[in-house]
């Protein structure tokens, strides 16, 4: 066998090689799964609570079973309404608490879809946490309207 014959081949075994190992990457790699109801009930939480022309800030946040989340918003000085709503499987429930994560106990939104309403002095920053029971997934909404003094 000549060398350019041999060349050749082991080009084309180099090059069969890299194109199997491409295959295997892209095969192997893990598939982002997305749960169908997501979008559902994210669309659900969005017509339960629409945007407001005059409300502070809102937000609408996915969350999976078990999940912690804190979310900090700038705020004026004042008075808000806070509105929430949680929309998800039977059994799913968030539980809603302010300030400094550990310090009340908060409170329990079931995610049924009912609108939940309370009212917060707050001075510059607006801490929430929010945190799910081991039934989830589900979509957390939230809106801040302030409230004339």
């Amino acid at each position: 066998m000549s060398d350019r014959v041999r060349g050749v081949v082991l080009y084309a075994c180099a090059a069969l090689l890299l194109a199997g190992g491409g295959v295997w990457w892209f095969r192997a790699a893990p598939r982002n799964e997305v749960d169908p109801r997501i979008e559902r009930w994210r669309a659900e939480a969005q017509r339960l609570l629409p945007a407001a022309d005059d409300q502070s800030t809102a937000d609408t946040v996915p969350m999976a079973a078990g999940a912690e989340r804190q979310m900090e918003t700038a705020v004026d000085t004042g008075e808000y309404l806070v509105t929430v709503v949680c929309v998800g499987g039977t059994g799913s429930q968030v539980r809603v608490s302010l300030g400094e994560a550990g310090t009340d106990s908060g409170r329990g939104v079931n995610c049924g879809g009912e609108l939940d309403n309370f009212t917060v002095g707050t001075a510059g920053t607006l801490r929430m946490n929010v945190s799910v029971n081991d039934v989830g997934p589900v979509i957390f909404r939230y809106s801040l309207l302030l409230q004339p003094s």
